[in-house]
């Protein structure tokens, strides 16, 4: 059992420092007679599972103010968009501008519309991207509305499958057959509903989909994204349907909203594009990463001299979770500002704060005569609940900071989120090496018993 637990943690170790590993190192060196020349590059997977592909690559993403990216501007054509739908249609390619290109592999873009004049634009800034010529196909296409249906019964699909891959099949139904999506309140209950009305044509095809389908699920795909997946109650001939669930208003107008943007024509145009260069330059940046290093290292050597083999004991630590930490920015993964470095260096400094809790308690224990391993066990338990409140309550600040659920009494900007999230993880981290880790190794090192 022991043997088994330590390869598992072996495991884990060898993953998080491959995931860690710069891009594309290459190594050579000789080995006797025989020169062995390699690169090494971070771990990346690709997986396709049916028309589904995922591919995930570990790397490090850096934001517009660290790297830079490209700044793209789209015109919309709105002639055939009706005045009332307008605001409705706007929203809705800005989301799926948003969705696209992160479905395209960039995280965090910042895209916003803008009136100037009479036009209506969309700017759209990609941070770490230079070259952006698919990005613009991407974009540039009109929202796509599809309705699918499980797979024939002789493919013998699981009942546990996702049900996204069990909606495979083509119904031929698409955004081109919606006329108008809107948000609706059941008269009985009051709870909202979104409405769909459908061309002759659409009712035709939908009335069929229907009838084959009693008891099933039907999928709403939006760029293929399953948006809703209702199941058929009874076949739908008149052309009109209703998609049920528990929705909240503003749940059921983002779906009508992201139907109807597969219906609606709103196409663009790409006006402006250029690259913009890291909005704190290249050289601020350089000197703020060595600024971070020199403080990290001098925090190192102070804890190792003032508290010896406690102080290499934090410093190991420390190195363990600035890996951890790393490899989930990497893995989510977080494109990192210079306000998200600010929180990753911040939550830095509670991580070392905890070990000083932990090592004053210790001392304290050994004032009052205990011998060295009394004192580790009562002054580490003793410190553990100031440290968990403490991170606790940080958690909770990041959390109110980070606003998931888009209060708009609260901070909505991007730089403030990205410095909550690596706040957020940071802490978490920083409270599982401190609880864990550092417990560990004091064991490891004193040859104390659990």
């Amino acid at each position: 059992m022991k043997l088994l637990k330590i390869l598992f943690l072996t495991l884990i170790a060898s993953l998080i420092i491959w995931i860690d590993l710069p891009e594309n190192v290459r190594i050579k060196f000789n080995l006797g007679k025989q020169k062995l020349d390699f690169s090494v590059n971070p771990l990346a997977f690709n997986i396709k599972v049916g028309s589904y592909q995922i591919k995930k690559e570990f790397k490090t993403h850096l934001g517009l103010d660290l790297k830079g990216g490209s700044h793209l501007v789209f015109e919309a054509n709105t002639k055939k968009v009706k005045f009332e739908d307008l605001q409705d249609a706007l929203t809705s390619v800005r989301d799926i501008i948003e969705r696209r290109v992160n479905l395209f592999g960039i995280s965090e873009p910042v895209v916003q519309t803008i009136k100037s004049g009479k036009e209506y634009r969309i700017s759209v800034d990609l941070p770490g991207i230079t070259n952006v010529s698919d990005a613009v196909r991407l974009i540039g296409q009109t929202a796509q509305l599809s309705f699918k249906e499980e797979a024939s019964a002789e493919a013998k699909i699981a009942t546990d499958t996702p049900i996204f891959l069990r909606l495979t099949k083509e119904t031929g139904l698409t955004g081109k057959h919606v006329k108008n999506a809107a948000v609706v309140f059941d008269s009985q209950t009051g709870q909202p509903q979104v409405s769909l009305k459908f061309s002759r044509e659409g009712a035709k095809i939908f009335g069929e989909v229907t009838q084959r389908n009693i008891s099933k699920p039907v999928g709403i795909f939006v760029d293929e994204f399953l948006i809703s997946a209702p199941t058929v109650q009874q076949a739908i001939t008149e052309g009109d349907a209703v998609i049920t669930g528990n929705f909240t208003i503003d749940e059921s107008k983002k779906l009508a909203i992201a139907i109807n943007s597969g219906a609606l024509p709103l196409p663009v145009k790409l006006v402006e594009q250029r690259n913009i260069g890291p909005a704190l330059g290249l050289i601020e940046v350089k000197k703020s990463v060595l600024a971070g290093a020199l403080g990290l290292l001098m925090v190192l050597i102070f804890m190792v001299a003032y508290y010896n083999k406690l102080g290499l004991i934090a410093a190991m630590a420390l190195v363990i979770y600035a890996l951890i930490s790393l490899a989930i920015f990497r893995t989510i993964p977080v494109v990192l500002t210079l306000s998200g470095v600010a929180g990753f260096i911040l939550s830095i400094g509670m991580a070392v704060d905890s070990n000083i809790l932990i090592f004053e308690r210790i001392r304290e224990e050994q004032r009052r005569g205990n011998d060295l391993d009394i004192s580790v066990r009562l002054g580490f338990g003793r410190a553990i609940d100031a440290i968990k409140d403490a991170n606790v309550t940080t958690l909770i600040v990041a959390f109110i900071l980070f606003n998931p659920l888009n209060w708009e009494f609260l901070p909505q900007f991007g730089l403030v989120r990205g410095f909550a999230l690596t706040l957020a993880i940071g802490v978490a981290t920083s409270l599982f090496t401190g609880v864990v880790i550092t417990k560990r190794l004091i064991n490891i090192f004193y040859k104390q018993s659990k």
